[in-house]
């Protein structure tokens, strides 16, 4: 059975050389070029499982190679071999189409991860099916959601670094668990941890680990969420709340490769893919200074944008019926059914919370409806928090107080008002704090402050 064949692309023959004995010894055929030229001659006359392409080649640049290997030949991994330390180059080829990339002077154990995992994705990437309906997956057949799919499974076929984006409720984890059960990865952990949920004092020992009496309290070694998700992939949920003094050491572990736990003396290497989300703009927050410039670049290689519920409203239907069907099985009760009048509610509501407040609302009416049909009253809609802001806001209505309430007692009174939000936010989400953090647009953190100052338990 022939073995399989990589295409290797660099102008210095000692680079080739070192590059060719290193596949070799691991079971591979090569084919070395010198040039850009020569690449698209070797890839008319053959067949590759992975390409490897330094930056310069004297008649090209790397680059050039990783555009005609995507408009050409889709299916095939490009890794970069960039100079020591030139990250800017690193992320153009990954934003070009680049699978990884591996750094002058070449460490062959990074190398020959780099390219046991290009292999891996070559041999699992047709059987990956892109994601539809159904448990776990994204629900929907608007032109918005057919497109995102699309891109997950682009996206899959790489380790770029993705930053994920979009409104509270609009399903970003899912995303990233889609890109992950899409690769090579699959196989290995997926970390997902809500960045704004971490205390920042045990921030550092969260993500990277400790060693043993490292600190106080300390008592043996643990590892971190990197070495957790090993192999596989981490996601950050809130990036965005991430402080200042961890953002610098997130960077250096992103950019190296590797980690060094709290108390020891070395680093080690982790092989990790990282995805990230924020419900916030993060160019404002760079903008702003509360976010670094360096890191947004290192996590922002590609952007991935999840739509809204209301950029997706002919999703609604098909969303109502799986959701009816999951809380008849979760009840063991017969599926209730919507009314006419309660789907065309729900088609014109503007749902702020996305696809998240729909299942709440959705299973607050098949709690309290009195039959197996939903309608439009069961729904509650009038009475939401989230109408009547957005009515006031856009001049469709009152504010739900009086400004006499306020007289006299201003602190109070707004005391009142900040505590009923949270007390209906939190009803709406089952009491999940996290995801009544969300609904509000607010991080985790600081909902356990306001909880713990106004008394709410």
């Amino acid at each position: 059975m022939a073995s399989d064949k990589i295409l290797i692309v660099d102008d210095e023959p000692d680079i080739r050389e070192l590059l060719e004995i290193t596949l070799m010894r691991m079971g591979l055929d090569c084919v070395t070029t010198a040039s850009a030229e020569q690449a698209r001659q070797a890839l008319k006359q053959d067949t590759f499982k992975l390409c490897l392409t330094d930056m310069n080649l004297g008649d090209s640049t790397g680059i050039d190679v990783i555009n005609h290997i995507q408009s050409h030949y889709p299916d095939l991994p490009v890794a970069m071999i960039t100079a020591y330390g030139n990250m800017e180059t690193a992320i153009d080829a990954m934003k070009a189409g680049a699978f990884d990339y591996v750094a002058k002077p070449v460490d062959l154990p990074k190398l020959r991860a780099l390219v046991q995992a290009a292999l891996k994705m070559q041999d699992t990437f047709d059987h990956q099916a892109a994601m539809a309906g159904g448990n776990g997956k994204l629900l929907g057949h608007s032109e918005a959601l057919q497109s995102l799919r699309i891109k997950i499974s682009k996206l899959a076929r790489s380790l770029a670094p993705v930053f994920i984006h979009g409104e509270s409720g609009s399903g970003k984890e899912l995303v990233a668990r889609m890109i992950h059960q899409q690769s090579a990865r699959t196989s290995q952990p997926f970390i997902a941890v809500n960045c704004g949920a971490i205390p920042s004092e045990l921030m550092e020992s969260e993500f990277f680990g400790h060693e043993k009496g490292s600190f106080t309290g300390a008592n043996e070694k643990k590892h971190g969420l990197f070495k957790a998700a090993e192999g596989g992939t981490l996601f950050l949920d809130e990036v965005a709340d991430l402080p200042r003094d961890m953002q610098v050491k997130l960077l250096r572990a992103i950019q190296e490769k590797s980690i060094r736990p709290v108390g020891a003396n070395q680093e080690i290497s982790v092989d990790v893919r990282i995805l990230s989300a924020t419900h916030k703009n993060l160019a404002q927050e760079v903008a702003n200074g509360s976010f670094r410039q360096d890191l947004f670049y290192r996590i922002n290689v590609i952007e991935l944008k999840v739509p809204s519920l209301r950029e997706r409203p002919e999703d609604i239907d098909e969303l109502c019926d799986y959701f009816l069907q999951k809380l008849a099985e979760r009840y063991q009760h017969p599926a209730a059914r919507l009314s006419k009048e309660a789907r065309k509610k729900l088609l014109h509501y503007s749902f702020p919370g996305n696809v998240r407040e729909l299942e709440n609302i959705l299973e607050r009416a098949f709690t309290l409806c009195e039959n197996e049909t939903i309608d439009a009253a069961d729904l509650q809609l009038g009475n939401s928090p989230a109408v009547e802001i957005n009515q006031a806001q856009h001049g469709g209505g009152h504010a739900p107080w009086q400004l006499d309430q306020a007289i006299g007692r201003y602190d109070a009174f707004l005391e009142d008002v900040e505590k009923d939000i949270l007390s209906q936010a939190l009803e709406q989400t089952r009491w999940n704090k996290t995801a009544a953090a969300d609904l509000l647009g607010i991080t985790f953190r600081t909902m356990r402050y306001k909880l713990k100052k106004l008394g709410i338990d």
